[in-house]
């Protein structure tokens, strides 16, 4: 990171390092955010989606005739109606994929319970509600499948005559001769199953979209909840509009939580886009909780065998991941990036593995498509590796924090050539694990463990190591306005959905130009204010944005030279700049006391009438960050844990997590993000369990039946940083947003294991919930 970037806490109150308050917290506390159900527009009207009651069958037809009777129904719709848009489908490229076209609305063949058919628009929502009971789809059920293993056998049921065996990718990466070879002559191969559980995303918002159309300009306008409006914009204009990307307006207010689920487009938004355009008025829609846990994308679904073969001193020679990926019933906008190229990335974590294979095939199943959530692979390669790297200490006999020191790159080793293909620029590994061990009393378990079995409980203790890597940023805007008020917009096309985005780029820029604090604003959901934009997902933000706020500062900082030299009199070179000045950002005569501030230069700009042309008449300027490559954040996390054998019900007693996220620029904000993650892991690994009925009915399809966690659930957090800069990107950032999961599963599951232990389980899968471990439990006992 420059020197001119460095924090100095002593003049820098709201600069970088500084732990200061979310600027959107006043706001949402006071209940005066702007969520999409807040939009209440004139004139419009009411949708509700008409839903598949079967996983698998025919669809011979749609009785809509009641359903327009309904009082207040102005309209009803079904895949007739819909003809003439695009279909969805998978958005990133993947070798060998079978892109599956999914039409807005069901045709021919409903393919899980809650695929949308047909829908009702009205006055009022009861009445879209009225509507929508009223109409009656003619289905002859199938046979249905919902693992994808089971998709996968012969004579399982076949969703699509074009995919045989269900099979839409057989993914593979890796040199097989060679990872054959490296088994064949190891001292010790362990071979674990694991289960990745599929989950229900359960954002604290449900989904919610609002369509629009101007008849005179030809333009729509979707207010959505987002992870990006301007990549939105562009699928939805291009792909299922089919109108230039000028002719749809994207915006998104506030997001209550997204985590991957609303990055990308559902045949809801094209719903109410249509329907707007037909009725002439706007058209809402919001869903009830139960229709998310029904259509939301899901997250995860994965059953994996993994393997890791080891010479005689207990160092890696190989590891190898074969999977199969449930797809669900279509593909979501990433399609099968999880299981694929996002296992193959994520498993190497922080060891020296010469070798990676991955081999996974992904099926489509009668369930909701599966998308990106939290992590996107992340959680699930450093889960396989730290849990292999569990079993393999216990197997060998070696200590597995030894096996662990071993095994880790070493800092004389960087940059380091990965063998999952990325370049670690680097990192101090056993530095951070053993700085975790310390925080953790590690040595001081055994008395602790005594002191639970004199209370019956059972103890145990687990390491989460993890490396991630991240997404790399795509091209990002930076674009920076002075306005007449006296403050400063960044315009960006990254999207807070939860996360907080204002404090942390007011910060660098506070940091660079020296801009008030107070007085800077942010604007990132209005897909007409941006040139360029990747959104939020792969913890990726202040890595794009940052940088791009960085060079767009550079170039204010050129242009307010120019005018600083014309406004003083002064020639070009004699003009400094001092962005920590008392009073914010400085230009000054070098040697003199002579100066303006930046904030009075940008107004005397707009002010100044025949300039010369040499002049720049605005400090404003448009900025596109090129891009750069990912960033590696990595720690360790320590998990202590006791375990009721009668009840199987699971209390953490201690829970220490050590990170290197890089340059923090918020630390407050950052430990807040850790936090989320890690109940994020906590309720994946031990609570959250879907379940399906032979005829693919949604068991655990409300709150009653799945179990996210409470704050009783989870503990005290003690973070700690320990931070080598990256060397990727203007900041030296490296991305926290998903980290929690990546150490939370490992750290949660070995800890369960080790309690376990005394029963003699060696595994158990995710999610463990207190059945799962009671059985396990007596089991081993009986």
């Amino acid at each position: 990171m420059p020197d001119s970037l460095l924090p100095d806490p002593s003049r820098l109150k709201f600069g970088i390092g500084q732990p200061v308050p979310r600027n959107e917290d006043p706001v949402l506390l006071q209940g005066r955010g702007r969520y999409t159900d807040d939009l209440q527009l004139p004139g419009q009207l009411w949708c509700v989606i008409v839903r598949s009651p079967y996983a698998h069958g025919i669809l011979k037809g749609i009785d809509t005739a009641a359903a327009k009777e309904v009082p207040g129904v102005v309209g009803v719709f079904t895949a007739a109606d819909m003809a003439e848009y695009g279909t969805l489908h998978c958005m990133m490229p993947s070798p060998g994929l079978q892109d599956i076209q999914r039409p807005v609305l069901a045709s021919d063949k409903v393919r899980f319970v809650g695929d949308p058919i047909a829908f009702v628009v009205a006055e009022t929502k009861e009445a879209a509600k009225d509507g929508a009971e009223a109409v009656f789809p003619d289905i002859d059920p199938l046979p249905v499948v919902t693992e994808a293993s089971a998709a996968a056998a012969p004579g399982a049921p076949q969703l699509y005559d074009d995919v045989p065996g269900n099979l839409v990718q057989d993914f593979h990466s890796g040199d097989a001769t060679k990872v054959a070879e490296a088994f064949a002559g190891a001292a010790h191969v362990t071979r674990l199953n694991l289960r990745n559980n599929r989950i229900v995303v359960s954002a604290m918002e449900p989904r919610s979209a609002v369509g629009e159309y101007d008849a005179a300009s030809g333009r729509y306008t979707l207010h959505v909840g987002s992870q990006g409006v301007f990549g939105m914009r562009n699928a939805i204009a291009k792909e299922l509009l089919k109108v230039p990307n000028d002719k749809l307006r994207v915006l998104t207010g506030n997001v209550g939580g997204s985590f991957g689920m609303k990055a990308g487009a559902y045949p809801e938004y094209i719903c109410l886009l249509h329907a707007a355009k037909v009725l002439g008025r706007p058209v809402k829609w919001t869903d009830e909780r139960t229709g998310s846990f029904l259509s939301d994308y899901h997250g995860r679904d994965h059953e994996v065998t993994a393997e890791l073969a080891l010479d005689a001193e207990g160092k890696f020679l190989a590891v190898r991941l074969t999977s199969f990926a449930n797809m669900g019933a279509y593909l979501s906008n990433v399609g099968p990036l999880m299981g694929t190229a996002g296992f193959g990335r994520n498993v190497q974590s922080n060891y020296t593995t010469p070798l990676i294979e991955v081999s996974t095939k992904s099926l489509v199943t009668n369930t909701p498509p599966v998308t990106a959530y939290r992590g996107a692979g992340r959680p699930e390669g450093n889960y396989f590796m730290e849990r292999l790297i569990e079993a393999a200490a216990q197997e060998m006999g070696i200590s597995a924090i030894e096996m662990r020191r071993r095994n880790h790159i070493k800092p004389d080793q960087f940059p380091y050539a990965a063998a999952s293909g990325s370049k670690y620029d680097g990192g101090e590994f056993n530095a951070v694990l053993d700085k975790a061990l310390a925080a953790a009393d590690w040595d001081g378990f055994e008395a602790r463990k005594a002191e639970s079995k004199a209370r019956g409980r059972l103890r145990g203790r687990g390491i989460g190591n993890f490396l991630e890597a991240t997404a790399p940023p795509s091209k990002e805007m930076g674009g920076l306005r002075f306005g007449e008020d006296g403050s400063v917009t960044i315009i960006t096309g990254t999207l807070d959905y939860g996360q907080g985005h204002w404090t942390p780029f007011a910060q660098v820029l506070h940091q660079t130009l020296g801009i008030p604090f107070d007085r800077i604003k942010l604007v990132q959901g209005d897909s007409d204010k941006l040139i360029a934009g990747g959104g939020t997902g792969g913890s990726k933000s202040l890595m794009a944005s940052g940088a791009a706020i960085v060079e767009a500062s550079a170039k204010v900082v050129d242009k307010a030279r120019i005018a600083a030299a014309h406004m003083l009199e002064a020639a070009e070179a004699d003009i400094e700049f001092d962005p920590h000045a008392e009073g914010g950002g400085r230009f000054s005569i070098a040697g003199t006391d002579r100066g303006l501030d930046i904030m009075t230069i940008a107004a005397r700009l707009r002010e100044a009438k025949d300039l010369p042309p040499e002049v720049p008449d605005t400090l404003d300027v448009d900025h596109v960050f090129d891009q750069a490559p990912s960033a590696f954040p990595n720690g360790c996390h320590v998990v202590e844990l006791e375990v009721d054998p009668e009840t199987g019900v699971v209390h953490f007693d201690r829970y220490v997590t050590v990170n290197d996220f890089g340059v923090i620029v918020n630390p407050l904000m950052v430990e807040g993000q850790a936090h989320g993650g890690i109940v994020q892991g906590i309720g994946q690994a031990l609570m959250e369990r879907t379940n399906y009925s032979e005829d693919g009915q949604f068991l655990s399809g409300s709150y009653s039946d799945y179990a996210v966690p409470r704050a009783v659930d989870v503990p005290s957090f003690e973070f700690i940083s320990h931070a080598v800069p990256a060397k990727t990107n203007p900041l030296g950032v490296k991305g926290c947003g998903e980290a929690g999961c990546a150490g939370s599963l490992p750290a949660v599951m070995n800890a369960l294991v080790d309690a376990l232990s005394e029963y003699g389980v060696k595994h158990i899968d995710m999610p463990a919930t207190p059945e799962v471990v009671w059985r396990a439990i007596h089991q081993q006992a009986a």
